[in-house]
């Protein structure tokens, strides 16, 4: 056992508390829906960036590589400033979606690079221009481009060329659960001595001004005895809170200490009288503009910067160091041991992370799983939300006067807990559906930490009490994929494959939870009651002809291809479920029978769906389609090739022989079904058939039919891409779809890049691009299908190419080509990032790797959001699956 995974196990036994402090704070809690207090519901509008540096938040808190406690009562992070910018540099910036020509957009260059699960050690880069940063030109340029242009990014400014920038490096090692070292390193990378001014900062979330009754917390200098001699001098600064207790920071040799308040400065906001002379840009208006009176001259308040004034030269090189400690009486704490903490913990890192690679990775590959569980672990967040409250308006404010209610079916939901979000800045705030991919890597390094995620979104505090899974804080009401039972099976396959631990009771209680959203999806999205599913965009946005979501503009409804999958999926997830848990309660024996029983349902409905001929298969283009239902009974197949044709792939469970030797009332019921419901189980595949091993196979797609699909999938001028599976077929470039009835036109075309459609705010795209976690749950299922049809299945790979693959072999041949989005290949050069100069030859950039959102659909370049290790983490476990191929 490495001395990290003893961490974890002190943790999950409660014996240390390694995870009180962590990576929680934001990248943006402006712009968010939780600080909207506006009358409809703009949330970009009422709380924009200009905004953030003088106005107290009230949900959270955001910053620049920093740290907070599990409940983000103190708070840490850095601030800088070059002597060029208007303001400090104390978060990271971007466009907000009405600005960006493709929506949000951070527009800054940092790098998650290191961080163990415990948090024991981390490291981060955030890169800071020497020149003035451009904020009006980036938002003015990308306000002006249209949908059909790229973006401007920071590199195209201009500002980073000859290297005139500083890296800054942000470290952390824990001495103990309490004691948290700090390393700051700059480093000038241009070609002149240049100013740098580093502000550390310390400060405590605002809970006073919302609740009277609050005690405000308090900072202050704490007196030290210590005497000067061959240690490094040190001032300290003393936390104290209600719960959270005292700490004391140490920072060796400031230059200054500067205090002010967490107190928005209502003057500059609203323009309204100041309760109080010491703000929030107190320390800001200090180091920007001079005024001494914005500092706290009694060393005393809420929010704390040690200043240092670093003139660095060319290539030269600055460490600062600091600890927050639960000790108040360190007399040493910067000697030897600060040091010696540093080294041992990354030792312990690489010990930790060796058995998650294959032995022959390159470094290269090794580099690149390292930092996708980084970017996992870092985005980790403290998430509060108290729907009821925020509605409402606290004790001490005003009543908000609100034309959209937004969430207001969610009264019941309070959010107050660490959870892993999407990305930081473009989306912070969870969202359910990739909540259920995150885990599937989290759970190979902490899978204590991934079921928690999970638990969390069923527990009562979050599941609507009729059984609806929030979707995201936009609008809790939005309907995702039902992928969570899937996520729990996961986990709990891969605890038991890493470290040997069957957690049943974990199975057992998310199970219990899901049947309430099961039924919830059967009542409420299955309009027909014919087992044919609706459920809107789905997590896809706009990869429909116009928008699932909304109401259709012909009338009548859609019955989806992918929700009615998505449900033969979960029936399947839920089945397997029970039959692990069915030889220690026999109970689950019958509620697998009724999840075997529902699937045959399904599975029928989607072949045979009506009494007319237009069904969700198309026999002549062998392949799966929505189809449109009017409101006079008129059908008609939307023959758009896309992902939601693939869904039904994912439908597929393999039943072990031994399996049903062990549960002999659930081979009973099944058998009785075979023998006399014969209109249902010719619906699926081979369920009467045994496979490999006496296996018998559950699945809507019979082996005929997945070599009639598969035929495009691994088609290149279709769905093939070198990089992964397109989210739309490349036939569609050529040959838009074109969608005319009850006078409504609609086009879609094959776009592999950004979106020019608007649809969804334009920030995503599902027309061409390819997404790792559909591109997952298709490599999953294609091994599924290989472990029932065995070696002697083999499919043409790529279509056309002659060359005869297994399935495993083709799973293991798109899994290279997604990890290969991020690969140099043998001229150095990264897909991932296409013609960007700086990350594919400068030495200081091309090893540090972003995970995006998505990826162009023919050249792997990185889209959307560009800190999405969230569901892009995927690519940690497909590395480790290649180990496993081979």
């Amino acid at each position: 056992m490495t001395a990290e995974e003893k961490r974890l196990e002190e943790a999950r036994t409660h014996q240390a508390h390694w995870r009180r402090w962590g990576p929680y704070l934001s990248e943006r809690q402006w712009g968010t829906v939780r600080e909207d207090y506006s009358k409809y519901g703009n949330a970009w509008e009422y709380f924009p960036h200009e905004h953030a540096r003088s106005r107290a938040y009230r949900w959270g808190e955001d910053g620049i590589g920093g740290i907070s406690d599990n409940h983000q009562r103190l708070c840490f992070a850095i601030a800088l400033w070059n002597e060029q910018d208007t303001i400090l540099k104390e978060r990271l910036f971007g466009l907000t979606g009405p600005e960006g020509n493709h929506g949000e957009d951070v527009k800054e260059y940092y790098f998650y690079l290191d961080s163990t699960p415990t948090h024991a050690y981390m490291k981060y880069l955030y890169k800071y221009p020497q020149q003035a940063f451009p904020y009006t030109q980036l938002v003015e340029e990308n306000r002006q481009r249209g949908l059909d242009e790229p973006e401007l990014e920071l590199l195209e400014t201009g500002i980073f060329e000859r290297d005139r920038y500083f890296d800054v490096f942000v470290e952390y090692a824990k001495a103990s659960a309490e004691d948290i070292l700090i390393q700051i390193t700059l480093i000038n990378r241009g070609d002149e001595e240049k100013p740098l001014h580093l502000l550390p900062t310390l400060w405590f979330r605002n809970t006073w001004s919302w609740d009277f009754t609050r005690q405000k917390p308090y900072l202050r200098v704490f007196p030290s005895d210590h005497t000067a001699g061959e240690m490094e001098e040190f001032s300290i600064v003393e936390a104290c809170h209600t719960t959270l207790g005292k700490r004391w920071l140490y920072c060796a040799t400031p230059d200054n200490l500067l205090f002010t308040d967490n107190d928005t400065n209502l003057d500059q906001i609203f323009e309204t009288e100041n309760h109080s002379h010491y703000l929030k840009d107190g320390i800001n208006n200090y180091i920007i503009h001079g005024k001494t009176e914005a500092i706290n001259s009694d060393n005393m308040g809420t929010k704390f910067s040690a200043c240092y004034f670093n003139k660095i030269g060319a290539g030269q090189t600055k460490t600062i160091r600091l600890r927050l400690s639960e000790t108040p009486s360190l007399t040493n704490p910067f000697g030897e041991e600060f040091e010696q903490v540093f080294k041992q913990r990354q030792q312990e890192a690489d010990e930790f992370y060796q058995r998650f690679c294959p032995p022959t990775a390159s470094p290269d590959l090794q580099n690149i799983q390292r930092q996708a569980f980084a970017g996992l672990l870092w985005t980790k967040q403290f998430y509060h939300y108290i729907v009821e409250d925020w509605l409402n308006g606290d004790p001490a404010l005003p009543t908000p006067e609100r034309e959209i209610k937004r969430n207001e079916d969610w009264l019941h939901l309070y959010n107050d807990d660490i959870l892993s979000m999407p990305d930081k800045w473009e989306f912070p705030w969870f969202a359910a559906w990739d909540t259920a991919f995150h885990v599937l890597p989290l759970a190979m390094i902490d899978p204590d930490f991934a079921k928690g995620q999970l638990d969390l979104l069923t527990r009562e505090w979050y599941l609507h009490p009729n059984g609806q899974i929030p979707a995201y804080e936009w609008h809790f009401g939005d309907v995702n994929p039902p992928v969570h039972a899937w996520g729990a099976l996961r986990i709990y396959q891969i605890e038991k494959e890493l470290y040997g631990r069957a957690d049943r009771h974990f199975l057992e209680r998310v199970f219990q939870k899901l049947l309430l959203n099961f039924t919830w999806w059967v009542n409420r999205k299955d309009k027909g009651g014919n087992n044919v599913f609706q459920g809107g965009f789905l997590g896809l946005d706009n990869i429909g002809i116009f928008d699932r979501s909304a109401e259709l503009p012909t009338g009548g409804h859609l019955d989806q291809a992918d929700g009615t999958s998505w449900m033969a999926m979960y029936c399947l997830n839920m089945l397997a479920i029970a039959l692990e848990l069915a030889p220690e309660n026999p109970a689950y024996e019958d509620m697998a029978s009724k999840f075997f029983e529902h699937f045959l349902y399904i599975a029928y409905a989607i072949n045979h769906l009506g009494e007319s001929d237009i069904h969700l298969w198309d026999d002549q283009d062998e392949f799966y389609y929505d189809v449109l239902q009017f409101p006079h009974g008129e059908r008609k197949r939307l023959n758009l090739r896309s992902m939601v044709g693939l869904v039904p792939l994912f439908a597929i469970e393999i039943l072990e022989s031994k399996t049903l030797k062990a549960l002999p009332g659930f081979k009973r019921r099944m058998e009785w079904f075979i023998k006399n419901r014969p209109d249902l189980r010719h619906n699926i595949a081979c369920i009467e058939t045994e496979g490999v091993g006496a296996r018998r196979l559950l699945s809507i797609v019979h082996p005929d039919r997945l070599k009639k699909i598969l035929q495009k999938v691994l088609d290149e001028t279709e769905f093939l891409s070198d990089y992964g599976i397109r989210s739309l077929s490349r036939f569609h470039q050529d040959n838009p779809y074109v969608f005319e009835g009850e006078g409504h036109w609609y086009q879609v075309a094959y776009e592999p890049g950004e979106s020019r459609s608007g649809m969804f705010g334009g920030n995503s795209n599902w027309r061409g691009p390819i997404w790792f976690p559909m591109n997952f749950l298709i490599i999953e299922s294609l091994q599924k299908f290989h472990h029932y049809l065995g070696d002697d299945f083999k499919v043409e790979c790529p279509t056309g190419s002659g060359q005869e693959m297994t399935l495993k072999e083709v799973a293991n041949e798109l899994s290279r080509r997604l990890v290969n989005i991020f690969q140099q290949k043998s001229d150095e050069q990264r897909p991932v990032y296409r013609d960007i100069e700086e990350f594919q030859s400068n030495p200081h950039w091309q090893n540090w790797i972003l995970f995006h959102e998505y990826f162009h659909g023919d050249t792997g370049a990185g889209l959307g959001a560009n800190h999405q290790t969230g569901w892009t983490g995927l690519v940690a476990k497909l590395i480790q699956n290649s180990g496993n191929a081979r």
